[in-house]
């Protein structure tokens, strides 16, 4: 009797055994399905990051299910619109609609020019958001902008109706910068929705903003205080964060404004905020040099651009360059090799197309292209610079010439010269090195001084790798 339950117990044991074996092996598939999904999930969101409401729209993206979107600096403006009741009450409700649509519709104007994102309306209260859906580092600048030109429609458009006396409508704004999620909707029309606490605390600064006031955080203050004129408004307690200072746009600064009356922006602001948004344009340029420049090129690559960019800045002041200048030469940096794109031979030709076709995107005059395509043709061997800007770009272009690196950052050029037969034997590279850099000259005093007595040494070091 205790043989056989002894026999029992181990052919229990040997059956739990088994199933525990079975459930282990169990979950270590689900183990496997769980990291594949979190790993295909987070796929999904990367992909999501960076892809464009245009390619969205033509993947169905949304139709039947929300996407979501991280954006780590956005700028949510609300604006709340109504009219003074006891006036209102005596007009056509029908009219009183009308010109609630008018204004929203000129509000609507207002944010596409400055490429802010309309979230909704929610009854008379009007929500935006900068840096949305293309993230960028001047959205706080854009919507403070755009909110001036909404205070000042508003105002014109009761004068224009009522004279200078009366009014019905009445604006308060509040602004906030910080994170926010966004899911994304749509298929035919790309929608977004943005949530946080970004969103939360901007509807709160405004519901304590007044009348006719234009109402920031300190967050979005400290992002804007060189171009606008701004006084400290009081704090605005925050659950779980403390106190928020807060702080009222005046207008702009008198030196950036037209006949300094703080409203309309002059050249001078164009030539800062430029200087902001270069950072905009070169993560574009970069992106798309290191996605498409084909792989042989060791020598033309992104840190020879970046190289280059930083050199014309170096030089630019050394030289005495105005702001203006500086934006012009960076610019002209960014894009003077993109044309390896296309092609390698008249690269700069390609380069100028590049820029004439992307730069008015971001708000460059036509004066400011033309010079800038001017200063990247002044890159194509042999220089021939006129004037002081192709001066900057030629010996910035060159300045590898003169740096203790030079051997190393001149093999790079041989071996993308040989991967396209343009080039025969290191020897014979070495030699027309030589003969190159004994004839060049720096053309700036900057780069002369800074160069020119490595660039000798330089040339003493090839003539004995020379056989």
């Amino acid at each position: 009797m205790t043989v056989r339950k002894n026999e029992e117990l181990v052919k229990r044991i040997a059956r739990l055994a088994k199933q525990n074996q079975e459930l282990e092996e169990h979950i270590k598939v689900l183990g496997k399905m769980n990291e594949k999904l979190t790993h295909d999930n987070e796929k999904i969101k990367d992909l999501l990051e960076k892809i464009s409401p245009a390619e969205l729209k033509e993947t169905g993206y949304g139709e039947k299910k929300e996407g979501s979107l991280k954006f780590n600096m956005a700028t949510v403006l609300f604006a709340d619109i109504h009219g003074f009741s006891k006036l209102i009450e005596g007009m056509d409700s029908s009219a009183v609609m009308d010109e609630l649509d008018e204004i929203l519709f000129e509000f609507d104007a207002i944010v596409s020019r400055y490429k802010i994102e309309k979230i909704k309306t929610i009854g008379d209260t009007y929500m935006c958001a900068g840096g949305i859906p293309s993230k960028n580092i001047t959205n706080p600048i854009d919507v403070v902008m755009a909110a001036m030109e909404m205070r000042n429609f508003l105002e014109q458009f009761e004068t224009k109706r009522r004279g200078s006396d009366t009014r019905i409508w009445d604006l308060r704004i509040g602004i906030h910068t910080g994170s926010v999620m966004a899911s994304v909707t749509g298929k035919k029309k790309i929608n977004y929705d943005i949530k946080g606490d970004t969103v939360n605390t901007a509807s709160r600064v405004e519901t304590v903003s007044e009348k006719g006031i234009i109402l920031i955080s300190v967050m979005t203050y400290e992002l804007v205080k060189e171009f606008f004129d701004c006084e400290y408004s009081g704090k605005l307690p925050v659950k779980y964060k403390g106190d928020l200072q807060m702080y009222k746009v005046l207008g702009l600064k008198p030196e950036f404004s037209l006949n300094s009356e703080g409203v309309l922006p002059n050249d001078s602001f164009r030539i800062k905020f430029g200087l902001i948004q270069f950072t905009d344009i070169q993560e574009i340029i970069l992106d798309k040099l290191e996605k498409d420049l084909p792989d042989h090129l060791y020598y033309h690559n992104v840190k020879h651009t970046v190289d280059v960019v930083t050199e014309v800045e170096l030089i630019g002041w050394g030289e005495g360059c105005s702001d203006d200048e500086i934006l012009l030469l960076k610019t002209a940096g960014l894009f003077h090799d993109a044309g390896h794109i296309i092609a390698y031979d008249n690269h700069e030709f390609y380069s100028t197309e590049l820029a004439r076709e992307m730069l008015p995107k971001f708000n460059y005059s036509s004066k400011q292209i033309d010079c800038i395509c001017s200063i990247i043709m002044a890159t194509k061997l042999p220089p021939r610079p006129t004037n002081l800007l192709e001066n900057i770009i030629c010996d910035s272009d060159l300045d590898y010439l003169g740096r203790s690196d030079f051997i190393p950052v001149s093999n790079t050029l041989y071996e993308e010269l040989k991967a396209q037969n343009k080039m025969g034997s290191l020897n014979d590279w070495n030699k027309i090195q030589v003969k190159f850099i004994s004839g060049h000259q720096y053309f700036t005093g900057t780069a002369r001084s800074l160069r020119e007595v490595n660039k000798q040494l330089q040339i003493e070091r090839i003539q004995s790798l020379i056989t």
